[in-house]
């Protein structure tokens, strides 16, 4: 894209899959890329494919607070403004993880690691001319809940349960963001549907199978699935906040998307992050 100045990105997971996929193809358009994964290995490989000097690998486990915002530091101390916060990071835990600051991994790295990120980068994102926030998860799907009554999932774990109100609360992070004018940014939430992306990372050698299985026959390929994101970038849709199933652009009316719950979460989330307890 001639005459096009280059775009600032920043990529969380960004060295698998759908968040790989992107990375290479803002580097190909010219862009500032720096990708935030937790496997150096990856990180090297990265590199390897990509050979291009805007590269910027950090790594970092996003699962921790601590490292989260040690990683917003090095952002805000790098550059003076950020285009696009491209967000894919997640993993799946069979068994129930706590982190060290005593958190559900699932529900630390899928919401709160991209919750604070919005917020830490919200003012470089105001610095640029047109911003934006993609978020990858599961918009559109009205399966799962925020469980209220127990958001850490201290009884009652399962890999499912977890990932389906992690994407919940993604859901609701968008309206927060942007009903309560965090930044300038649009906000997209992203459903990708079905995508050959990230099977190897499961940790269940049956289940990886499995899903590449399924994925030869069912599911899309990783680069028609970022297309919209790359392009989003470079044209962010106007409304504060558009939300995007498999293609289909969603209404506000979507009861995943109430801004009453996503209020109660950001309340929960904010004292969570104020007290350092899991358990209120």
């Amino acid at each position: 894209m001639p005459h096009r100045p280059p775009k600032t990105v920043l990529i969380s997971g960004g060295t698998d899959g759908m968040g790989r996929a992107t990375a290479l193809a803002r580097l190909a358009r010219g862009d500032r890329v720096t990708v935030i994964g937790s496997n150096g290995a990856k990180g090297r490989a990265l590199f390897d494919q990509a050979a291009h000097p805007n590269l910027t690998f950090l790594r970092a486990d996003l699962s921790s607070i601590a490292e989260t915002e040690r990683v917003a530091d090095r952002i805000v101390e790098r550059y003076d403004s950020l285009d696009a916060l491209a967000l894919f990071a997640n993993r799946v835990h069979p068994k129930r993880v706590e982190t060290a600051e005593g958190l559900e991994s699932t529900f630390a790295l899928y919401y709160l690691s991209r919750h604070l990120l919005g917020q830490r980068l919200a003012p470089l994102l105001d610095a640029a001319p047109d911003p934006v926030v993609v978020n990858v998860a599961g918009v559109g799907n009205t399966a799962g809940r925020i469980h209220w009554d127990d958001p850490q999932l201290t009884h009652g774990y399962g890999q499912v349960r977890a990932q389906l109100q992690a994407a919940r609360a993604n859901d609701l992070l968008g309206v927060a963001f942007a009903e309560g004018a965090v930044s300038k940014a649009r906000y997209v939430l992203y459903h990708p549907g079905f995508t050959r992306s990230g099977a190897d990372g499961h940790p269940s050698p049956l289940v990886r199978g499995t899903i590449k299985l399924l994925a030869r026959f069912f599911a899309r390929e990783v680069a028609d699935a970022v297309r919209p994101i790359v392009d989003w970038i470079d044209h962010p849709p106007p409304a504060a906040l558009t939300a995007v199933d498999r293609g289909r652009v969603l209404g506000g009316s979507l009861k995943t998307l109430d801004p009453a719950s996503a209020a109660r979460l950001s309340a929960y989330t904010d004292t969570l992050l104020r007290s350092g307890s899991a358990g209120l």
